[in-house]
């Protein structure tokens, strides 16, 4: 079976993108995941990752060890922080959103499409939509 057969598009997540300059793209990554919680989304169907500085809580559960902090993403039972270059450790969720906060060009350009392979069912992406249109276009 091939990689592009019939079932392949029927795997790509929705996209939403929400516009949020690099300062703001993490308060909106905030709000969206309050607003998926609200909308009865579980916590563990949830992956947030930052182009720029780690979220506060990825910062504050790494604090106690690399071991600790990925045993809670192994669990699934809450929303889980990364940093976009752990990416490729994190494992798939139903829904993944991006906060472009930062960071340098190759990390954000990188970070879409993984980002896109770990969502099954929408991807959300906060920050400049020019920025987000062309990377999408260059990386998917």
């Amino acid at each position: 079976m091939s990689a592009g057969g019939p079932d392949a598009s029927a795997s790509v997540p929705q996209i939403q993108l929400i516009p949020a300059s690099a300062e703001g793209a993490l308060d909106a990554a905030e709000e969206a995941v309050d607003l998926l919680l609200d909308s009865g989304r579980a916590p563990g169907e949830v992956l947030v990752i930052t182009t720029g500085d780690p979220h506060p809580w990825a910062t504050h559960e790494l604090s106690f060890g690399e071991a600790s902090y990925w045993a809670q993403h192994e669990a699934g039972d809450d929303v889980f922080y990364a940093d976009a270059a752990a990416l490729n450790r994190a494992g798939s969720r139903p829904v993944v959103v991006v906060a472009l906060n930062g960071g340098s060009e190759d990390t954000a350009v990188s970070a879409l499409p993984t980002a896109l392979t770990r969502a099954s069912t929408l991807l959300i992406v906060c920050g400049d939509p020019q920025r987000i249109n062309a990377m999408l276009g260059a990386g998917v």
